[in-house]
């Protein structure tokens, strides 16, 4: 990114800006205001260096593929060791998986993300072990273990770990590689002292007390009060998640924690209440756009918006690396793809884009038994290209394993590739810009207060974002058939047209228009 210098006055600051441009130096731009999260599944995004996993140095040398797209943070899934390919369920909570590359191409990473401006988040769920893990390995059979209660067992020789989520006891990867699962006692006070070090030096690696190498922000993963329903493991909010996250704001008040409900019906009040967290996922949200159903989304959005407590927020999204792709249930419809960005984008909230989701990426939940092969479809390698082929695509399920013949969503000359859309101005690629584009210039859309308007229309949503005398009002066709639509807007108001077919007429609190088959009307009044 081009450093952009200001107007220096006097000779002190000339001789500043002089000095740092001989030195090759970038200025940091101002912070952001409107936070866009690219929800990225590193593994399959861009392979840097020829072996078919994407890594983080892939990441790297997209930073200005991402900043042309809009977007202002990066979440990653996981990046600590483990046997299996989306590196939940560790065997060193300590160690960048290899095939992400080293801790130097980490901080390499994060350094350069800050340096833009740009947020990092790292996905966490230290809830689990394999049989691969020092606290099974020495803990298994030997109560006199150091690390002894860092494991829950159901026996008192140490003989049986606890099962996980489902009465599970071990996973089948989809490279046919089995291992052994169980449940950390996080009721241990060991086990709270091990994450307090663990989340503190992602933080702040180098312990220097500043964050320019640090991630700025953790999504914890299954978190949960009564873990698993198991009897020795409740009361998690206030034992375990409360005083860990506490004692990590001393360390960054300005850390920020999401935290995805295990029950995706859960609104999360209780996360924000009891549980210490920032944000939550809109998972009611969530299942209502992608419904394409007023009811569900009159209801869902005003549960979303109207009862969170000050000071938090939701995650606003419409797919994610555990759910079939937004693209393949609407059956690739670009006016339904229009929808879907539209409401992740202008509803409010924090936004959050999955990898791939911008140009209409394919996928759905495989049957293919008791193995986690099942996901990869959600989690297939980002298409670069038109034919599919090429530097960087990260392939890397497709190299072994009994399963690797059955994920083919990547299909050439589809239309669905980066290449084939960047430059097609009615691209779905184009309109996510076009979306992000808007939602940065109004900073009302995060700010301002949440209503859903009533319209006589039982096909057409309509809702705004208010603060003063000043609306955001988005206006959307859920049907396949043109729509005529009077919606109450209280106040006389002039309609400013943002996105749509200008054709509306306002007056003395009603706006009157014709909306074609799955349109979109954006306008501030």
């Amino acid at each position: 990114m081009k450093a952009r210098y200001l107007i220096f006055i006097g000779l002190l600051f000339l001789s500043i800006f002089l000095n740092n441009k001989a030195a090759g130096q970038k200025v940091a731009p101002k912070p952001l205001q409107e936070e866009i999260i690219y929800h990225v599944f590193q593994r399959s995004f861009y392979d840097s260096n020829g072996d078919q996993h994407g890594d983080l140095n892939g990441i790297r040398l997209k930073l200005d593929y991402l900043q042309q797209l809009g977007v202002t943070a990066i979440l990653l899934t996981p990046l600590y060791e483990s046997v299996f390919y989306h590196n939940y369920f560790a065997s060193d909570f300590k160690k960048i998986d290899e095939h992400y590359g080293s801790f130097n191409d980490y901080l390499s990473l994060i350094k350069a993300l800050h340096k833009r401006g740009m947020k990092l988040y790292l996905d966490m769920e230290t809830q689990y072990v394999t049989e691969d893990h020092i606290w099974w390995k020495d803990g298994i059979n030997n109560p006199a273990s150091a690390y002894s209660d860092y494991i829950l067992y159901d026996d008192q020789a140490h003989q049986q770990p606890s099962p996980i989520i489902f009465n599970l006891k071990g996973l089948l990867g989809y490279d046919s590689v089995y291992r052994k699962i169980t449940t950390v006692n996080l009721k241990s006070p060991k086990v709270l002292e091990y994450n307090y070090q663990l989340f503190k030096f992602w933080m702040d690696p180098n312990n220097d007390g500043k964050f320019d190498d640090g991630v700025d922000g953790f999504r914890l993963d299954h978190m949960m009060d009564n873990l698993d329903n198991k009897p020795a493991l409740t009361g998690l909010f206030n034992a375990f998640w409360t005083p860990l996250l506490n004692r990590l704001r001393q360390v960054n008040p300005k850390l920020k924690i999401v935290a995805e409900q295990a029950n995706w019906g859960d609104f999360g009040l209780d996360y924000f209440n009891n549980g210490g967290v920032d944000r939550v996922f809109a998972f009611r949200l969530t299942f209502a756009i992608r419904s394409f159903d007023k009811k569900q989304l009159t209801a869902a959005a005003d549960s979303t918006f109207l009862n969170i407590p000050k000071g938090k927020q939701q995650v606003v999204f419409i797919e994610n690396h555990d759910m079939p792709r937004f693209a393949t249930g609407v059956k690739g419809d670009i006016r339904k793809l229009r929808i879907g960005a539209a409401f992740n984008l202008l509803f409010g909230g924090v936004p959050s884009v999955y990898y791939g989701q911008e140009i209409g990426m394919q996928g759905t939940n495989a049957s293919l038994g008791a193995t986690d092969a099942n996901d990869i479809p959600n989690r297939e390698a980002f298409e670069w290209y038109k034919s599919d082929q090429g530097k960087g695509m990260a392939y890397w399920y497709k190299t072994k394993g009994p399963w690797k013949a059955k994920f083919n969503n990547d299909v050439p000359d589809d239309g669905i590739s980066l290449e084939e859309e960047q430059n097609d101005p009615n691209s779905i690629w184009n309109f996510y810009r076009k979306m992000i584009g808007i939602r940065k210039a109004n900073p009302i859309i995060s700010t301002g207060t949440y209503q859903t308007l009533q319209n006589d229309n039982d096909k057409v949503f309509s809702f705004m974002r208010y603060e003063g005398n000043s609306k955001f009002v988005v206006v959307v066709n859920l049907s396949d058939k043109a729509a005529d639509v009077t919606i109450t807007v209280a106040g006389k108001k002039t309609a400013n047209v943002i996105y749509g077919a200008k054709n509306i007429k306002a007056d003395k609190g009603t706006v009157v228009l014709h909306l074609p088959a799955y349109g979109i009307e954006v306008w501030k009044m």
